[in-house]
């Protein structure tokens, strides 16, 4: 393993802004993987640190397909990670929004640049990323549908769905993007939460990327079985939203089956504890994500149900 610094901005008060690099093997630049781009993304920097120990491992049992090239790089934002911000701390951007830089623009710019540069060059890009809302989701693997996606050769990572979107216009600036965009095989690995700590989840993502890095030539070994995992549109998704904001009490679990009419939540009135409203699914199915927030806004995606 050979550690590098790929960008560094000095710092007057504080540490400098380093973004550090993981490199295993030499050769073919085959697979990348990017951690964390916000600050609160702590699952995804963890998820990271689980594939690091067992690309130490690999190295050292000479697993690695010889004449390729891994690089990991766990976050390329520590700095808002340090003080619990999502965001970039000066202007509040997101890095994640910034893609694919530019080298003599702002910060944030910058760093998008500098990365995109060293990201670029690989084959294969895997993000370990977040759901846009608070909440609980599915593990699942997604891209956009840009022309140069490749949901069957998703299903190599035995996760069981497969997501496929259109891209809005917010999304051309997203690592995602453009790694497809400069043909890249591009994929986003949710392992189901963000703020909170998931060791199964991170496990989870560790052995989709084992298996993934087998069945693609990256790494000796007998891949894992698996489901073939079901591909769909994210707008197959069914939306529950809310009218009324309140608190919110979630009656629901993750991955559960759900039947058209039941029960999900109620949203409670905070001081006198009146039920504003319930929700109800729309129709049989799965619980895909749920919203975890104690506080809910009124016409907030509460579930998305997955018939």
């Amino acid at each position: 393993m050979k550690e590098s610094i790929i960008f560094q901005i000095p710092h007057i008060y504080r540490d400098d802004f380093r973004i550090r690099a993981f490199t295993f093997g030499q050769g073919e630049k085959a697979l990348c993987i990017v951690g964390n781009s916000r600050g609160n993304e702590y699952q995804q920097i963890f998820m990271c640190s689980r594939v690091l120990q067992r690309l130490k491992k690999w190295e050292a049992e000479r697993r690695l397909v010889e004449g390729i090239q891994v690089m990991v790089i766990p976050s390329i934002n520590p700095a808002s990670m340090n003080i619990g911000k999502r965001f970039w701390s000066i202007d509040n951007t997101d890095i994640n929004r910034m893609f694919p830089g530019y080298s003599l623009g702002e910060t944030t710019q910058r760093i998008a640049a500098a990365v995109f540069e060293v990201v670029n060059k690989y084959r294969i890009g895997v993000q370990f990323t977040s759901f846009y809302m608070p909440g609980e989701f599915q593990p699942y693997v997604q891209m956009m549908r840009t022309g140069y996606e490749s949901p069957e050769k998703a299903r190599d990572f035995g996760l069981p769905y497969i997501v496929v979107r259109e891209p809005r216009p917010y999304d051309t600036t997203t690592l995602n993007y453009n790694w497809q965009i400069w043909e890249t095989d591009a994929y986003s690995v949710y392992s189901g939460t963000t703020t909170r700590l998931s060791l199964a989840g991170a496990e989870m993502a560790a052995d989709a990327v084992e298996r993934f890095m087998i069945c693609n030539g990256i790494l000796t070994g007998t891949p894992s079985p698996a489901e073939p995992g079901r591909i769909f549109e994210y707008d197959d998704l069914l939306n529950v939203r809310t009218s009324q904001a309140g608190l919110f009490h979630n009656l629901a679990d993750i991955n559960s089956p759900v039947s058209a009419g039941q029960l999900l939540a109620e949203i409670i009135d905070p001081c006198t504890g009146e039920v504003l409203e319930t929700l109800h699914s729309p129709a049989d199915g799965i619980l895909f994500f749920r919203y975890n927030d104690p506080l809910i806004y009124s016409f907030t995606s509460a579930f998305k149900i997955l018939r």
